[in-house]
C-alpha cells in the first residue's frame, strides 16, 4: 500500500515486501490475481549489493529512500551501483544517491505523502503501521509541486501495465482511479485485514496480535518461550574500540533536518564521535579534538572516516559511537548477523588516531559543508 519508512519492518512483510515471503502468501497472491508467483526467493540489501558489485545484477530501481547513504560500505555500494546499466529512483526528493548512477540514470519524481493525491474517482489516501501496530491513514493537504507528479501506486501501475501488457489481467488503470480497490484486494491476501476500508474510514485500527489480545504465543506450546544464551567475551587488541552508528534527534533515517542533537548535547555538528572519559583520558585526546577513523575486518581489510569531533560521553569502556550514515563507510559489506544477515552497524572494530593538523581539518570541515549547502 505504501513504501514509506515510517511503515515497520513487519507492515513491509505483511505486505509482501520481502525477498522471502512464505508459500501461504504466494498461493492466495496467486488465487487473487490469476498468476503463479515465483517461487525463487530474491535478495536482501547486502546480497543485492554485491551482485551488482560482480554484475550479476545490471537494473536497480529504488521505491524512495536513500539507497547509497543508507547500506553499509559506502564506496562498495557506490562501485557496485556504477556497474549497473541502469539506476531509476522514484523520490519526492533529491539525495546523494541520484548522483552515483548506473551508464544510464532516471529520477521518477513522485507525489509525497504531504500532497494531495487527486485521481480519477477523487482525492486519494494511503495507510501506514506504526510501531504499536496501528494502521493509520495518510492524507495529504498540499497542493503538488506540479501538476505532471504521478503517484506511487500510479507509477508502479504504470511500469506493471507497460511491462505485462495483454498478459496481465488486472485492472492497472481501476487500482490508479479508486486506492480501495487496493485495499480491497489487500483484505484478500493479508490476515488481519478484514472489512479493510470499513475500519480505516473510521480512522484507525489495530492489527491482530495473539500476545497482547489473549496472551497466547503462535508457537506449538501457545506459551512465551526463552532462551538463555551466553553473553560474549569480546576481546580487542589494544587501541582498538567498538564503534555504533546511532541517530540524532533531528533525524529521520537518513533524512537530517538539523546539526543538533538535544538528547546528547550536541549542536551544530554530526562529525562526531562519542567516547568514554575514560578512554578519551587514557588515549591522551581531549574534548573537541579532531581524529580520524578506521574500521578493522578479517585479514587486513580497513576503511577511513577523517575529521570526527571527540565528545567525551558516559557510554561503556572500550565503546564508541557516531552518526548515521556518517558512520556507514566504516561498516565492512562482508560483516553481517548470522541468521538475518543484515550490516553489524552496532559493532564495528575501529582504532582512532589524531588528526595532524586540527585547524586544517576543522577548515576541510567548514569547506565541506559550504560545498554541500
Amino acid at each position: 500500500q505504501s513504501r514509506s519508512s515510517a511503515a515497520s519492518d513487519v507492515y513491509k512483510r505483511h505486505m509482501g515486501i520481502w525477498e522471502r515471503m512464505n508459500e501461504t502468501f504466494m498461493k492466495k497472491l496467486g488465487r487473487e490475481f490469476n498468476f503463479d508467483p515465483p517461487r525463487e526467493h530474491g535478495s536482501d540489501t547486502v546480497e543485492t549489493i554485491k551482485q551488482m558489485h560482480r554484475g550479476a545484477i545490471r537494473v536497480f530501481i529504488a521505491m524512495g529512500g536513500n539507497f547509497l547513504s543508507a547500506s553499509p560500505d559506502t564506496e562498495f555500494t557506490a562501485k557496485a551501483l556504477q556497474k549497473c546499466r541502469l539506476t531509476a529512483h522514484v523520490s519526492t526528493k533529491l539525495n546523494r544517491s541520484h548522483l552515483i548512477t548506473g551508464e544510464m540514470a532516471l529520477i521518477l519524481p513522485c507525489l509525497g505523502r504531504s500532497e494531495i493525491d487527486r485521481q480519477a474517482t477523487g482525492e486519494q489516501f494511503v495507510t501506514v503501521e506504526d510501531s504499536m501496530g496501528i494502521i493509520n491513514p495518510s492524507r495529504g493537504v498540499l497542493e503538488p509541486a506540479s501538476d505532471q507528479l504521478r503517484s506511487e501506486p500510479a507509477i508502479i501501475a504504470g511500469l506493471a501495465r507497460a511491462t505485462l501488457g495483454d498478459r496481465s489481467l488486472v485492472d492497472w488503470e481501476g487500482l490508479v482511479s479508486d486506492y480501495n480497490r487496493i485495499r480491497d484486494h489487500i483484505e484478500h491476501v493479508i490476515p488481519g485485514f478484514e472489512r479493510f476500508n470499513e475500519r480505516i474510514a473510521q480512522d484507525v485500527f489495530y492489527l491482530p496480535n495473539a500476545a497482547r489480545d489473549h496472551r497466547k504465543f503462535n508457537n506449538e506450546s501457545g506459551k512465551a518461550l526463552f532462551t538463555v544464551h551466553p553473553i560474549p567475551r569480546n576481546e580487542l587488541g589494544p587501541g582498538k574500540f567498538i564503534l555504533m552508528t546511532i541517530r540524532s534527534h533531528d533525524q529521520f533515517n537518513t533524512h537530517i533536518y538539523g546539526l543538533d542533537d538535544r538528547y546528547r548535547g550536541i549542536y551544530n555538528g554530526r562529525r562526531v564521535l562519542f567516547m568514554n572519559p575514560e578512554d578519551v583520558k587514557e588515549a591522551g585526546l581531549t574534548q573537541g579534538q579532531i581524529v580520524n577513523l578506521t574500521s578493522h575486518f578479517g585479514e587486513g581489510e580497513k576503511r577511513y572516516a577523517c575529521h570526527f569531533q571527540i565528545a567525551p560521553y558516559p557510554i561503556a569502556r572500550g565503546c564508541t559511537a557516531t552518526y548515521f550514515p556518517e558512520g556507514n563507510v566504516l561498516v565492512p559489506i562482508n560483516s553481517v548477523a548470522e541468521r538475518s544477515n543484515t550490516p553489524t552497524s552496532k559493532f564495528v572494530v575501529i582504532s582512532i588516531a589524531p588528526a595532524a593538523d586540527d585547524r586544517v581539518a576543522v577548515e576541510e570541515i567548514r569547506s565541506a559543508v559550504s560545498e554541500s549547502v
